[in-house]
């Protein structure tokens, strides 16, 4: 079905009202659960194709948190989709308030290659239980995952429901010049600003899932070993290339020597003396992003890995040390194995270093002092993130992930999911046995006195 037909066919079917059903969603979200278990190997084997990860990474990393994500929004859904009362103002005396719950309409999910089924399924999870339609535009950088991807939707829904569209920039292009309800978009800040400025055209609202880099602060209190490990798990977890890794770290110069030597250990703990000969360590997903990551490194402040093989667009783990902010490893995004590593003197100076970059999508900080734990959480913007870990905030359906600034707007998991994909209406209903005749004109002097006693 071309674009212009599937958002048509769309269109009508949200029209029909079916989507609205609660019942409806659940069985939707019942099939496509029942869908990912069926074809759960295939999409294991196309996730190895594509990007080299193991069995129990694309389980722990994708399948298995899509899962959990499902389930805990089908549980939930009818009771977020009921009216939700609220307290009447006593000058709107004699009402009833209430939100009500409005899908959007047509939606558009625009998922990234690193972590293809998660971030596909997961906004579409959100998407569906708030009662839309759905456009789907997996990535092409992935294309065996895509690909596995588009026949399991289309084997749980009907394209009039629940659409895939597979292809590159011309197929987005084509895309983004519909009149979509909501655009959900993962993926670089570069193309979030192109879908941005297109969705601007139709004033159509969208999430941003962008990225950043985000920073990991060790202070002279941590628990370094402990603090190695997290670090080394969160950074080179598929291979570096999550929007959440943690970009660089800044370590105090009292425990700098104690936490590289840490770091290093834990590398050769976790990944072998060969880590490009380890069967469960992935790969860069392109020659382009290979060149580039392998383009960061400087010879001079190399400390541990370093290596690659072009032929399998293997980077091992690395690490760089005595890095600068002027260095060209921290003028961008790195998205792959590479770890530069900063000292600072102070925490003050680690506060004011993060302060005066771009916002990040998240923050990680090792400690044991509660005021400065208490300091970073309410001066330094940022996404979301973790103290004494990595990565595992965005593990869970409790809470919303998102970033901002320039990584990102808007955020989803869970009950936020549903929200990001609904449209909230305020509605007073007023009763008819009693109406105070303050707000009409003409106005006096004792109408004046009984507002100013009412808007108090």
């Amino acid at each position: 079905m071309q674009i212009e037909e599937l958002m048509k066919a769309q269109r009508k079917f949200f029209a029909s009202g079916k989507t609205l059903d609660v019942n409806f969603r659940i069985r939707m979200l019942t099939r496509l659960e029942k869908a990912i278990l069926q074809y759960e190997q295939e999409l294991n084997e196309a996730v190895r194709a594509d990007l080299g990860k193991s069995r129990a990474e694309t389980y722990m990393c994708e399948i298995g948190l899509t899962l959990s994500e499902l389930r805990y929004v089908r549980k939930h859904v009818r009771a977020w989709s009921r009216d939700r009362l609220v307290v009447t103002p006593l000058a709107q005396f004699h009402a009833r308030s209430f939100t009500v719950q409005e899908p959007y309409g047509v939606v558009l999910v625009m998922s990234p290659w690193n972590y293809p089924v998660l971030l596909t399924l997961e906004p579409l999870i959100g998407a569906i239980a708030a009662g839309n339609c759905c456009v789907v535009k997996p990535s092409a950088y992935s294309p065996e995952t895509s690909r596995v991807l588009a026949h399991l939707i289309r084997e749980v829904f009907p394209e009039k429901y629940v659409g895939v569209v597979e292809g590159g920039r011309k197929e987005n292009q084509s895309l983004l010049e519909q009149k979509f309800d909501y655009i959900f978009f993962t993926g670089g800040v570069n193309v979030g600003k192109y879908v941005m400025e297109k969705a601007s055209a139709h004033l159509t609202p969208v999430t941003l899932e962008l990225g950043g880099k985000s920073p990991c602060i060790i202070d002279r209190t941590a628990n370094l070993k402990l603090a190695a490990r997290r670090v080394v798990f969160g950074k080179y977890l598929n291979c570096g290339q999550t929007c959440v890794a943690p970009d660089y770290v800044l370590v105090e110069r009292s425990v700098h020597e104690e936490f590289l030597q840490y770091v290093k250990k834990e590398i050769v703990r976790m990944y072998g003396e060969e880590p490009l000969s380890n069967p469960n360590y992935g790969r860069i997903v392109n020659r382009r992003h290979f060149d580039r990551i392998l383009g960061l490194l400087d010879p001079e402040k190399l400390v541990h890995g370093g290596t690659g093989n072009v032929e399998t667009l293997q980077i091992a783990p690395t690490v760089l040390d005595g890095v600068t902010g002027q260095d060209a490893v921290m003028q961008e995004e790195i998205f792959g194995p590479v770890l530069p590593i900063l000292i600072v003197d102070s925490m003050e100076e680690a506060c004011k270093f993060v302060k005066s970059r771009p916002q990040p999508l998240a923050l990680y900080l090792f400690t044991s002092d509660r005021r400065l734990e208490k300091r970073f959480l309410r001066e330094v913007p940022f996404g979301g993130g973790c103290i004494n870990d990595t990565i595992i905030h965005l593990a869970t359906s409790q809470m919303g992930f998102g970033g901002v600034g320039n990584s990102g707007m808007g955020s989803y998991h869970g009950r936020k999911s549903f929200e990001t994909f609904s449209h909230e209406k305020s509605i007073v209903k007023k009763y008819t046995w009693l109406d105070l005749p303050m707000r009409y004109q003409p106005y006096t002097k004792l109408k004046e006195k009984m507002v100013r006693m009412f808007l108090r």
